[in-house]
């Protein structure tokens, strides 16, 4: 599996999950299949939904003994309509879901993805390539006001004007179709005059526009607050929920949900603080700093 993604906290999600011998699991984000192999390992019946059919196409050649024996399910599809994938597939009640809401190594690392910032192609970044609005679209129609409300508020970008005005005046000439145009465009806004930029200059200047532009494509914020209510009504008595965050406002939106549904008695909130990467796995994935993850436990 480490070919197409590597899994973050791996082994703390699912010992958070607790799994139990053929129940039901549903592992809202496959990508690479990390948490669902695991499930797997310890016998637990595996939904796995993806947005992304290269995805689905990878765990199909990868599980396909699992997929005889229906312990595992592939399904496309967005986890905001997780009820209902999960019906239409007899999951109607599980014991554990786990959502690990960080981008794939095997899309990061695809330049004709258009995720990443450190390789030129095409300026895509659509978690569902069957989508007919890619990012480019974003970045060559919207206002300037739109794009900066973008920037700031997604991306957290400190120059979101700077950069939302050199995109404007940019595309008035030519429209910006590729990531490394992109990244020409933010250097300008930046005031950076080399011709070459290291990997580091790169990340340091673009990752916050990068991250943004993929956030307001995708919906990501608006798909997990409409997910996360559904998920715990999925949950069997004692069902817990696992979600691995890599950006503060999905982990806010996360913890909010969670100390919500405690409020209204529906079950707990099992980490107080959030679980963190250890140093060693952060000096061995340096994607993983970032991530946080927390576990609600439904008792109604």
């Amino acid at each position: 599996m480490n070919d197409y993604h590597v899994s973050v906290l791996l082994k703390e999600a699912v010992e958070l999950l607790q799994v139990k011998k053929n129940s039901k699991y549903i592992d809202a984000t496959l990508g690479g299949g990390g948490h669902t192999k695991a499930i797997l390992l310890r016998d637990g019946l595996v939904l796995g939904i993806d947005l992304d059919q290269e995805a689905l196409d990878f765990i199909s050649k990868n599980q396909e003994s699992k997929i005889k024996d229906q312990a595992l399910i592939l399904a496309q599809g967005n986890f905001k309509d997780i009820t209902k994938i999960a019906h239409l597939n007899g999951f109607n009640k599980v014991d554990g879901i786990i959502y690990d809401l960080g981008v794939s190594s095997r899309q990061i690392d695809s330049e004709e993805r258009g995720f990443s910032y450190l390789k030129d192609g095409p300026l895509d970044m659509r978690m569902d390539k069957s989508s007919p609005v890619k990012a480019s679209d974003l970045v060559n129609v919207l206002t300037k006001g739109e794009l900066y409300e973008i920037f700031s508020r997604l991306g957290q970008e400190r120059r979101a004007r700077a950069v939302s005005d050199r995109i404007v005046r940019t595309r008035g000439v030519k429209a910006i179709q590729t990531t490394g145009k992109l990244i020409e465009v933010i250097k300008e806004a930046y005031g950076l005059k080399s011709k070459t930029l290291s990997p580091f200059v790169k990340a340091a200047i673009s990752k916050r526009t990068f991250q943004a532009l993929r956030m307001a494509l995708n919906g990501e914020l608006e798909n997990l607050r409409e997910s996360l209510p559904q998920a715990v009504d999925l949950l069997e008595k004692g069902g817990r929920i696992v979600v691995i965050t890599f950006h503060s406002l999905e982990d806010r939106i996360v913890k909010h949900s969670f100390l919500e549904f405690e409020k209204n008695q529906l079950g707990i909130v099992i980490t107080k603080k959030p679980v963190l990467p250890s140093q060693a796995e952060i000096g061995s994935n340096r994607r993983s700093a970032s991530a946080k993850l927390r576990v609600f436990e439904k008792l109604t």
